[in-house]
């Protein structure tokens, strides 16, 4: 995921001062979009009868996850489930968290505590779906963003996992599900070198949401050896290229990105020097316009974060941005970039710089020679660029994408 720095948002009127979903943080509009509608009441405090709960971790104005605390048993299972895919400092965190969790010892974090009282519930409405008595959701917590969607780890009344329930809140974001509903559908299964991935359990709408329910991890999944290393057999796999190449110029992908331009939907989106996507895409035309490339599917969001490995398998999630005949190698192109971005926080124009290194250097495991590499890196930047813009909508953008992102090609390609 982009990481993005938002301006303060003004107050929310629709709920009460004392109702988290009134604050314009990542509890905000987590609240919001989980718990939506006038019917239920949110309060912060002591346990009122009948709520559901939740502990605030690790407080309420730095709010990273919220804790179901239906029993010790549930408690203790969120936050150990799948501990072994953290960091080794997240892990033991969570170690200490869930220990305290699991002999009743949780009030020493002296965390606040969430109830939700009234109704209707998403959970309630999935465990029908999911023909379960009830479900508990562990939720994370993530700054306002246009991206983001809020993801439900769901647990039955044992602490057993039952799947993660991602959902869809915005115009963007309910595409967003819908597309990782489709590529789910779609994928082939494991063989070779082709990823495993966790499937799609159920598809449905509630209010205005957009949920999917994918498949629990399995039990004994493991982070990735040397995350920063490219699996590009696995890549090669996923773009499933089966076409002969064929020049840019001529290209679906080409025709594509000039329908996304189209209507001067873009046309306010400039660098101060006045610059516009359009003049990245005519600029890399007028280069590479008669290269021949070959076009396959990327999963979109190809990062160490979005893998596991189960039983000598690679195991890859987050399928949402997937699509068909993308030039060969931007999954490449994605790691080297979001990898300098979101943990190195590199600007844009360094993070472009870390493409070509990773290019130069993997690009040609996958049959790139040093005119694709070029052609594949200034390419990811335009469809990142166009990525964002679309589900942001052209506001609230991270000033470490925009305008750095055109400036940056236009440099590029000058």
């Amino acid at each position: 995921m982009i990481p993005r720095q938002r301006r303060p948002a003004a107050a929310r009127p629709d709920f009460p001062a004392d109702d988290p979903r009134s604050r314009t943080d990542g509890l905000g509009w987590v609240a919001r979009a989980v718990f939506p509608g006038p019917a239920l009441r949110l309060t912060v405090g002591n346990p009122e009868p009948s709520a559901i709960r939740y502990a605030v971790l690790p407080s309420l104005d730095d709010a990273k996850f919220l804790l179901p605390l239906a029993s010790r048993t549930v408690t203790a299972a969120s936050v150990l489930a799948y501990n072994a895919l953290r960091p080794p400092r997240v892990r033991a965190t969570r170690a200490v968290i869930g220990g305290l969790a699991r002999t009743g010892l949780l009030g020493l974090t002296r965390a606040p505590v969430l109830n939700v009282t009234g109704g209707p519930l998403l959970t309630d409405h999935l465990a029908g779906l999911l023909g379960v008595p009830r479900l508990h959701a562990a939720i994370g917590v993530r700054p306002p963003d246009p991206h983001h969607k809020p993801t439900l780890q769901l647990f039955d009344d044992q602490g057993r996992p039952q799947g993660y329930a991602k959902i869809g809140w915005s115009d963007g974001t309910r595409a967003m599900v819908r597309g990782e509903v489709a590529a789910l559908t779609s994928l082939p299964a494991p063989a070779g070198d082709f990823p495993a991935s966790p499937g799609l359990i159920l598809h449905t709408t509630w209010q205005d949401r957009e949920v999917a329910v994918i498949a629990p991890m399995p039990r004994h999944v493991r982070r990735i050896r040397r995350p920063s290393r490219p699996r590009t057999a696995a890549m090669r796999a996923v773009a499933r290229v089966s076409e002969p190449r064929m020049p840019f110029v001529e290209s679906p992908f080409l025709a594509g990105w000039r329908r996304r331009c189209a209507g001067g939907a873009l046309a306010g989106a400039v660098t101060p020097g006045a610059t516009t996507v359009d003049d990245a895409i005519d600029a890399l035309v007028d280069r590479d316009g008669d290269l021949d490339l070959d076009f396959g599917h990327w999963h979109g969001d190809w990062v160490p974060w979005n893998m596991g490995r189960h039983r000598g398998r690679l195991l890859v999630w987050d399928w949402e941005n997937s699509a068909p005949g993308v030039p060969l190698g931007f999954d490449l192109a994605h790691q080297h970039f979001q990898i300098a971005l979101s943990t190195r926080r590199l600007p844009a124009a360094a993070c472009a710089d870390a493409v070509d290194a990773g290019l130069r250097k993997h690009g040609p495991a996958l049959g790139l020679d040093p005119a694709r590499q070029r052609f594949v890196a200034d390419a990811y930047l335009i469809e990142l660029w166009l990525r964002t813009y679309q589900l942001s909508h052209g506001a609230d953008w991270n000033p470490r994408l925009h305008p750095a992102l055109l400036d940056t090609l236009a440099a590029r390609l000058a």
